[in-house]
């Protein structure tokens, strides 16, 4: 066998080799985008469906008689889902505003300083992003069981907060990790105190991260049910726990609307954080 023939035949195995893998890598490709596809219509497709029935003019839900926003002015004018709405709103301002002043801090102490005990401290702060949400609602309320504290509005704050603090240390922490630390040098070398290379330069660059975070808790606090169900007292009802027991008598119109209220505000805030998060 000539030198021509075996050179000949090693690139047309080549070829074949090529082709099976072209054809491989774009079958992977076509099916992995239907599969992303099936999986968005899946989950969203109901949401959709629930928005548009909030809209709906017949008290029967499924059977729609025409457009109507008569559920949104009952919802208004409901005072059970007002107060529950204050005090959902009243309990994510502040647990956003201590969770993003502590995770801030933590995240700075993580990222730019090295101490004893560092590395427990780093796996501790993910914990809450971990663990199931009922482990976490367990062990919350079996540590205000321990210290008899009575249920109320201050301990969803307290379990808020709880939780909150490591989303708001994770994405500082990728901000800061972003930052490039000669711009402090360069600040020292013109005569500015750490006080004021923090204000001044530290401060303004991380500021879309702490910004991103704060967003970020809130609509976490805002949104969640299985803690705030576990650690709600009497008077303590929150949005979502009214949202829970409104279902317990069936679905109604109102509660489409209830619901794609918290959708539309969880969406635009989870929008704006993540705008934030890529200046």
């Amino acid at each position: 066998m000539t030198t021509t023939s075996i050179s000949g035949q090693q690139t047309a195995s080549r070829s074949k080799i090529l082709d099976r893998y072209y054809l491989r890598s774009q079958f992977n490709k076509h099916a992995l985008t239907v599969l992303a596809v099936g999986i968005f219509i899946f989950l969203y497709v109901p949401i959709f469906i629930l928005i548009i029935y909030s809209f709906n003019a017949n008290k029967v839900v499924g059977v729609w008689s025409g457009f109507s926003l008569q559920w949104y002015g009952k919802l208004l004018q409901d005072k059970a889902v007002m107060d529950a709405l204050m005090v959902s709103v009243w309990v994510a301002f502040w647990s956003t505003a201590i969770s993003t002043i502590l995770g801030t801090l933590a995240a700075l102490a993580m990222e730019r300083h090295r101490f004893h005990g560092r590395l427990a401290l780093d796996a501790g702060m993910y914990l809450p992003v971990i663990i199931p949400d009922i482990v976490m609602a367990l062990s919350t309320l079996l540590f205000f069981v321990m210290f008899s504290v009575t249920l109320s509005r201050y301990t969803i704050l307290i379990a808020h907060v709880a939780f909150n603090i490591s989303f708001v240390a994770i994405v500082v922490r990728a901000r800061l990790g972003d930052m490039d630390d000669d711009l402090e040098e360069a600040a020292a070398d013109l005569g500015a105190d750490e006080w004021q290379a923090f204000r001044r330069v530290t401060l303004p660059l991380l500021m879309p991260g702490i910004v991103a975070a704060a967003l970020l808790a809130f609509t976490l606090s805002l949104d969640d049910f299985v803690i705030t169900f576990f650690v709600s007292g009497p008077g303590s009802t929150t949005l979502p726990v009214r949202v829970y027991s409104m279902i317990k008598f069936g679905i109604t119109p109102e509660v489409n609307a209830v619901s794609t209220v918290m959708f539309v505000g969880s969406t635009l805030l989870v929008v704006v954080s993540l705008l934030l998060q890529r200046k």
